[in-house]
């Protein structure tokens, strides 16, 4: 009886972690990759199961004072060439850049809009930056339940950004490799808005990649599903590459 109660304090210990101690590790399981290149496909899909799909180029440069990724749409006709840039920046808002070749200008998105829907999807800009601890709050310790049949970390993070469309994100983190499978975003009214689901993660030279990513929005019942294939990493893409030039050329 006695050993059985030292394991469970044992095993009671070794869950035992703060919310941000999650969150830290979370951000640190799929560093290492230096950059990356990926075909990516979009579905949009809306409230009564009608199907659109956008094919897409997706390039990531990493970097400890925030990441650069540049998006660069290949069909259908009306959305080939547009081209999206964010460059991350961990201490401060991100910038993000548009690029709508029928009107063949670059437009930068502003700070209060990036809780806007991105080319009609059920991302919003806001969710098309990395994720960096240094941009939220958290308070208290993790809970662990049961996802799928496996553990994970569940807990909660505020935005620190004023412009941001959330009041608050839950994100459910496997309790093994650190991986987020799931986050639920509440909006300004403090009311559930989405759901992204995480799945298909696969190592690309040790390092973990996600392979898709489901967004589900239950207000209007629309979703977007990203897929990404055909990924490579360590390519030696260079700072050059993600010059805001390379959205005119």
């Amino acid at each position: 009886m006695l050993k059985i109660i030292l394991v469970g304090l044992l095993s009671a210990s070794l869950w035992a972690m703060s919310n941000q101690e999650v969150a830290l590790k979370t951000e640190t399981a799929m560093k290492g990759f230096q950059d990356s290149s990926s075909d990516m496909k979009m579905t949009l899909v809306n409230s009564n199961n009608q199907i659109r799909e956008r094919n897409m180029k997706m390039i990531t440069l990493e970097s400890d004072a925030g990441n650069k990724s540049l998006m660069t749409f290949l069909s259908p006709p009306d959305v080939q060439g547009t081209k999206f840039l964010n460059y991350e920046n961990i201490q401060k808002d991100d910038d993000q850049w548009l690029y709508l070749p029928a009107l063949k200008r670059v437009k930068r998105i502003a700070s209060n809009n990036k809780s806007g829907s991105f080319m009609g999807s059920e991302f919003s800009y806001e969710d098309l930056s990395s994720f960096s601890v240094s941009k939220y709050t958290f308070e208290g310790e993790a809970q662990v339940q049961t996802l799928d049949g496996a553990e994970v970390y569940v807990g909660e993070r505020k935005p620190l950004d004023t412009n941001s469309g959330y009041t608050k994100q839950v994100s459910w983190v496997d309790t093994k490799t650190f991986l987020i499978k799931k986050v639920e975003y509440y909006d300004r009214k403090n009311e559930l808005l989405k759901t992204a689901v995480f799945e298909n993660y696969k190592q690309i030279s040790g390092i973990w990649r996600v392979g898709k990513m489901t967004m589900l929005n239950h207000q209007n019942e629309k979703k977007t599903v990203l897929v990404w294939n055909n990924e490579t990493i360590k390519n030696g893409l260079q700072e050059k590459d993600f010059h805001k030039k390379v959205l005119t050329n």
